[in-house]
């Protein structure tokens, strides 16, 4: 849909001057004077406003006569990671207990340094790191299961029980000796429509999903870790696997009700309002007064609010449907031009 409003139109110039990641796949820009549309992240020289065009959708932008930006390749999901990228974390996935070096990657023809820029702008650690934390999970899974600490160091490419011991509690908080208790958080990385998004899950469920940009992440991750007595490590579990799955059919419309296991930490009050947001249904929006007058709490809207802003699972946990009570758009940690596309395309899939 071309978008004619205004001050719409005017957000979305500013985003795509200043390169906004929070708008990427909120709208795609066609430029007149050369035919080509782009997302909001482009690198490519700025249009002049009058010389552009806003769609909602980039199959919009086609039927109107734009091609594909050659640089920002916007018909693609933005946000994926490189070709180069996908393999190396495949050769690591595949091999979980070898470290692969610089020279493996040259021979499969992948730059070191691309994966290198990548891991550290995307995860804030190095690829090294990277496959550290992939090898301690998978350590601390067959430690779990019972095998022996020796066993599970050199089997995991470890050469001295000292290095792989000082690793382990480094990641995970204690000894290997110590593991039977011991919960991890693992974190993962998916890509969306509209920016790509971290997910964690313990043993229990999923526990985060969040937008790579949300604002006071890192204090969710902090606050996370306290609540669970856990640290988060780079991993992959069957609840992420299948969180995924999921979230892919609900952005493709195939999916209006999510069956992947929660586990959300927080007081009894929150508690009480997360499982209020679940029965808000896929396509339909509810108010900060009637979640109160639901949850026979009518005296207690702030706080409502409160607790649908501690909500850590994006999505899932639907609180995008709550709006204010005359209409408006409220406060959503992905950005309000997030909760407005969330919105729309549930009422899209509505039938």
């Amino acid at each position: 849909m071309l978008i004619t409003e205004k001050k719409k139109i005017d957000d979305c110039y500013k985003a795509l001057i200043e390169r906004d990641q929070k708008f990427v796949g909120i709208f795609f820009v066609g430029v007149k004077t050369t035919s080509v549309f782009c997302i909001a992240t482009c690198s490519a020289r700025k249009p002049l406003l009058k010389n552009v065009l806003f769609y909602t959708n980039f199959k919009d932008a086609l039927d109107n006569g734009f091609r594909p930006c050659k640089i920002c390749k916007p018909t693609e999901n933005a946000q994926s990671s490189p070709e180069q990228v996908d393999l190396a974390i495949k050769l690591v996935r595949e091999n979980p207990k070898k470290k692969i070096t610089d020279y493996q990657l040259k021979e499969k023809g992948i730059s070191p340094d691309l994966i290198r820029r990548w891991f550290k702008k995307t995860y804030g650690m190095t690829f090294h790191a990277f496959q550290r934390m992939y090898r301690i999970n998978n350590a601390l899974i067959e430690l779990k299961s019972g095998k022996k600490t020796t066993e599970a160091a050199f089997e995991n490419g470890y050469e001295s029980l000292s290095g792989f011991a000082y690793t382990f509690k480094k990641l995970i908080g204690q000894s290997p000796k110590n593991n039977k208790e011991q919960q991890v958080i693992l974190i993962n990385r998916l890509t969306s429509p509209i920016g790509p998004m971290f997910v964690c899950a313990t043993e229990e469920g999923i526990c985060l999903l969040e937008f790579v940009d949300r604002r006071m992440l890192e204090t969710e991750f902090r606050d996370l870790q306290k609540l669970l007595n856990a640290k988060i490590i780079i991993g992959e579990n069957q609840h992420i696997k299948q969180c995924k799955s999921e979230i892919e059919e609900y952005f493709k419309g195939k999916r209006k009700k999510f069956e992947v296991s929660l586990h959300s930490p927080g007081s009894q009050f929150q508690k009480l309002v997360w499982t209020g947001l679940l029965e808000i249904p896929f396509g339909q929006t509810s108010t900060y007064q009637k979640q109160a007058i639901a949850l026979d709490k009518e005296s207690a809207v702030r706080a409502i609010a409160r607790a649908n802003g501690f909500n850590r699972i994006s999505i899932i946990v639907p609180c995008h449907r709550v709006i204010g009570s005359d209409g408006a758009l409220k406060g959503y940690g992905g950005g309000l031009h997030r909760k407005q596309w969330l919105l729309d395309h549930e009422r899209e899939h509505l039938i």
